[in-house]
């Protein structure tokens, strides 16, 4: 059974005057003759991507889009017309958003966040609804699980961001490294499941592990010049910025290379010891 909007791996059951046709259980599947590769042979596989004419029919394309069904991606808006908003998700034709799943009107140019969905009939179109998209009852994870996060938008607290394209998840600020952007996607660990079933994400491992790469950055940073501008004054902002590491895990993995007699403290910062 082939999944519509996503990556389907299928084989050629036969080539005509229009393209390709593969096989998938009751249903038959067209790759268009200007997509097709030379040399397409019943039996060959075929990774592509499925979507729906205006008839209902299930078309293949050898093209990547942006996202599949199921994730989420910022992009930008190519026109505006009486049906809805279209975006361009890196297909020929491009991804509708139609004004029922846009919280606010989109503008041509502008960027926006989206999950690409299926609607009621099993076309493929993008929703701006993110609330409504995130499942807050079953959360399958565990704290301290490495995740994949998106970046949905900046708060006072930090970032709210996407978990696993499931779940709403917060970054607190003293977490976030610098250049970060709304749509970035990067890998995060689960610091704790709130009983809002929202969950408080860190940019680095929890625990011993989160402390040894905190000092394998310390030490790769001391490897320039043998002297590091951070001390216990030092704002978050500034630890932020030079080491991508909060505050309180640069506090600890500081001690534990002083400690270790790795590095000596200074008035005005950390320098590599001289063995």
């Amino acid at each position: 059974m082939i999944e519509i909007g996503r990556i389907n791996a299928l084989k050629v059951d036969h080539v005509d005057e229009s393209g390709v046709w593969m096989e998938a259980g009751e249903e038959r599947v067209l790759l268009p003759k200007k997509e097709a590769a030379d040399g397409c042979r019943p039996g060959d596989p075929l990774s592509v991507f499925i979507t729906r004419d205006a008839g209902g029919r299930a078309v293949a394309t050898l093209r990547r889009p942006k996202a599949q069904v199921g994730e989420f991606a910022l992009l930008r808006v190519s026109e505006v017309t009486k049906h809805g908003a279209f975006l361009d998700w890196g297909l020929e034709k491009d991804l509708l958003v139609p004004y029922s799943e846009q919280p606010e009107r989109m503008r041509a140019g502008r960027r926006y966040l989206v999950k690409v969905c299926l609607d009621s009939l099993g076309r493929v179109v993008g929703t701006a609804r993110i609330d409504r998209c995130l499942e807050t009852e079953e959360i399958d994870l565990r704290d301290g699980d490495e995740v994949e996060l998106t970046l949905w938008q900046f708060t006072d607290l930090g970032v709210k961001v996407i978990v696993n394209d499931l779940y709403g998840g917060l970054v607190y600020k003293d977490e976030i490294r610098s250049g970060l952007k709304r749509g970035d996607r990067f890998r995060g660990y689960v610091k704790r499941i709130r009983e809002d079933r929202k969950i408080d994400v860190a940019l680095r491992k929890v625990g011993g592990e989160g402390v040894e790469e905190a000092k394998t950055a310390i030490l790769a940073a001391l490897q320039d010049g043998g002297f590091l501008p951070l001390h216990d004054r030092s704002s978050p902002e500034e630890i932020q910025l030079l080491l991508g590491q909060s505050k309180k895990m640069f506090k600890k993995a500081v001690g534990g290379l002083y400690k270790a007699g790795v590095v000596e403290l200074t008035g005005d910062g950390i320098r590599l010891k001289k063995a």
